[in-house]
């Protein structure tokens, strides 16, 4: 009776689903399965159970000051609804041109939101936000993408990237601002310095005691130069004496 049985193998982290006459019949779980096929009438597909990584690379799209700019993004997504999605292809090909197909189809419409989402923004708020675009995926995406029984998990942008002379133009303004701060700290440090120095000439000027130990230092720097003789106090009380 072995003759009119039909062996099927399901890998681990796949799931299998099996058509009798084209006709979807049941889903076949990680193992292997025999099943009745005496006329040579049923298939199995596929379909993984973990997440897939979808990476894509060098598209272009015009910021809303028409500055082109280049971007790649990474798309993690799964096939949680495995029968719906099977029902959106031709399934006359491999499973893996399907799964292809499938990609392509989340490429273009994951492209389409990120293309509005940064032409809608000029070039110098986008470089000023670009860790807030990192993570672009939204609730219209991921209904879009339902219709195929799959569900995104993540959707990032990869980089992004700004002509030569725009990038010129960024670094030059980094640098003026940065250099701005620098001149505006060195201002306050002037200021500041030039304040205690006149509270320290207000505080000096009508007190005997440091004006006493100005003149002890004076005749001590001068006394430093050579042999010199000094008198302090009133020259008549010291010849009266």
């Amino acid at each position: 009776m072995s003759i009119f049985k039909k062996q099927y193998q399901v890998k681990p982290n796949t799931v299998g689903f099996l058509f009798r006459n084209n006709i979807f019949e049941q889903k076949l779980t990680p193992g292997y399965h025999e099943v009745w096929d005496w006329k040579n009438r049923t298939e199995l597909y596929l379909l993984p159970e973990t997440t897939k990584l979808l990476t894509v690379t060098n598209q272009e799209v015009l910021a809303k000051d028409n500055v082109a700019l280049r971007f790649s993004f990474n798309v993690i997504y799964k096939i949680n609804d495995g029968q719906q999605f099977l029902s959106k292809f031709a399934l006359d090909r491999p499973i893996d041109d399907i799964i292809l197909e499938a990609e392509r189809r989340i490429h273009n419409i994951v492209q389409v939101y990120i293309r509005n989402r940064i032409a809608e923004m000029d070039s110098e708020s986008i470089n000023e936000n670009r860790y807030e675009l990192t993570e672009f995926k939204t609730a219209e995406m991921e209904k879009e993408v339902s219709d195929f029984g799959i569900t995104i998990e993540q959707a990032q942008l990869r980089d992004l990237t700004f002509p030569k002379s725009i990038q010129d133009l960024f670094a030059k303004h980094l640098e003026a601002k940065i250099r701005a701060k620098s001149e505006l700290e060195n201002a306050r440090t002037t200021v500041a310095t030039a304040r205690a120095l006149k509270n320290a000439s207000e505080l000096m000027k009508d007190d005997d005691n440091i004006k006493f130990f100005q003149i002890i230092e004076t005749i001590t720097k001068i006394a430093d130069k050579g042999k010199h003789t000094f008198m302090i106090g009133d020259i008549n009380q010291l010849t009266k004496k």
